[in-house]
């Protein structure tokens, strides 16, 4: 990867990898670790920031890292729990709060000094989140910051470029956060601002031929934005070494399978075809749970790549489209105490039975970062503006049991959708926008008939890397005709419902 110039040790916060987004956004490259497993080449590190945690300082289970080698010796700016940990650990102290120290709070006092910065000054708005909190400062700890309701919001430590706060700067209410993380790390720490798209490409280009040499790889192409990108970086990495295939599942959009092929063409890819439609729909039969049928699936692509590799004579690696929010949601960040979500497709690991190793050019990087970069490579702009569709597919997406004629039914209803809000001018509006299939029936009226049919939902959000999302407020005249246009074009459904539910505390998709 790039230079290591920012480590984060996570110690469990659900907002960690919002602090790795903040940082990316400042042209700087930043890795996140679990606190108690620190990379190899830590010291090579320029900065350190500590995360928060649902965990207590004061508790039986409280997280020890080890700062031996960074504490006092490299810039350490410390959120929340972090900053609780060097207090109650250095001679301070840290009791639980007496009125609730969660949401919205404005600095009430700042002292004048190199990390508030720029504007950063009384009145400036921050996120709070913590049950306990910073009684006394450390030894040698200096007082940088209040609010009404907490005294020690901010502090520094004597004699070292070492700095607390109690509140988070990584969280979009924290006004002046991204400010007050640029003052950290630029103006303290002096880390240079070069992590754009271009050297991340010149930097993974290298590294990919470094680990892979003149050996053969096959890649999964979705036709997406992610597989797509990880594909050209591959391609310029090891050219006519890359083999690309790209597997109808069955569970694909309507005609998906031949437009995405015809994508490619001109794009100097090795693409081939394989229609595998009948084996995933086969080895989803009669499976109703969520996590099943992504096991399902995922096994299925597995057996799909692995008889294709072995028609390549020699080939030694399978390359995945992973990015940072797959790896997020499917296990703790590298190890650390996060929280697991839900599996995806392409991230843990093969069976012994596959002898590929595995190359993820864009295991670090988030959603955005990955169009960005694909940008820069001259990947056409309207296939870098597709909509994320997950790797199980419709499968995910017909809750229940899935057949042939559901995936019919969802498929009909998805194209009136999705190219209604093209003709309509707001697919670009909208991040990620698809139709649920639901396991329930309802009665309607069809002329003089009595129906019995399907009931749909319709789901659009806007986001920046998926991590986080809002519903769209899509217009009532769009959704009025839409919902016209389903019910009478797509036999097997009478009713369509509109999903306003918001990512926390749903998930973009219903499974």
């Amino acid at each position: 990867m790039q230079e290591h110039n920012v480590l984060i040790l996570d110690f469990g916060s659900q907002y960690t990898q919002l602090i790795a987004r903040r940082v990316r956004e400042l042209n700087i490259y930043c890795e996140i670790h679990p606190y108690n497993k620190l990379p190899e080449n830590y010291t090579n590190f320029k900065a350190v920031i500590l995360s928060g945690s649902p965990n207590s300082v004061r508790g039986e289970n409280v997280l020890h890292p080890d700062l031996s080698d960074i504490r006092g010796k490299k810039p350490l700016l410390a959120v929340c729990y972090g900053a609780q940990y060097l207090a109650h650990f250095s001679g301070g102290e840290v009791a639980p709060s007496n009125t609730r120290e969660y949401g919205r709070a404005n600095l009430s006092f700042v002292k004048n000094n190199e990390l508030f910065l720029d504007g950063i000054e009384a009145g400036s708005q921050v996120w709070m989140s913590h049950s306990d909190t910073i009684k006394a400062l450390p030894e040698n700890g200096i007082l940088l910051a209040s609010t009404t309701d907490v005294i020690n919001a901010a502090y520094k430590i004597e004699g070292e470029e070492t700095y607390g706060i109690q509140f988070h700067p990584e969280v979009y209410h924290s006004t002046d956060g991204k400010k007050l993380l640029e003052n950290f790390l630029v103006k303290i720490a002096q880390v240079a601002q070069t992590w754009t798209p271009d050297s991340f490409v010149d930097s993974t280009v290298a590294e990919i031929r470094e680990k892979v040499g003149s050996d053969k790889v096959v890649l999964g192409l979705s036709g997406g934005v992610d597989s797509t990108v990880a594909a050209v970086i591959l391609n310029k990495a090891i050219g006519k070494n890359l083999y690309c295939i790209f597997v109808n599942n069955g569970l694909l959009r309507k005609n998906e399978f031949e437009s995405v092929l015809a994508q490619y063409e001109g794009m100097g890819l090795n693409v081939k075809g394989v229609d595998a439609s009948k084996r995933f729909l086969k080895a989803l039969e009669g499976i109703t749970d969520p996590e099943q049928k992504r096991k399902a699936i995922g096994n299925a692509f597995i057996e799909v790549f692995d008889d294709e590799a072995h028609q390549i004579t020699d080939v030694t690696w399978l390359a995945q489209g992973t990015i940072y929010p797959d790896v997020i949601e499917s296990v703790s960040v590298n190890g650390g105490p996060s929280a697991t979500i839900k599996s995806h497709h392409n991230v843990g690991g093969l069976p012994d039975f596959m002898k590929l190793k595995i190359v993820e050019p864009l295991r670090m990087i988030f959603k955005d970062e990955v169009r960005r970069v694909g940008a820069s490579m001259g990947i056409d702009k309207e296939l870098l503006g597709r909509h994320p569709f997950p790797g199980p597919g419709l499968g995910i997406r017909i809750l229940g049991d899935i057949t042939a004629e559901k995936v019919r039914i969802l498929q009909e209803v998805d194209a009136v959708f999705i190219n209604g809000l093209k003709e309509a001018g707001l697919y670009d509006k909208v991040w990620q926008a698809g139709a649920m299939l639901l396991p329930v029936n309802s009665v309607g009226v069809m002329g003089d008939e009595r129906t019995y049919e399907k009931v749909v939902a319709l789901r659009a959000v806007e986001s920046t890397d998926g991590m986080t999302a809002d519903w769209v407020n899509l217009p009532y005249e769009f959704l009025q005709k839409t919902s016209n246009k389903i019910i009478n074009q797509v036999k097997g459904v009478n009713r369509v419902v509109y999903d306003i539910s918001s990512k926390p505390p749903a998930t973009i998709e219903w499974e």
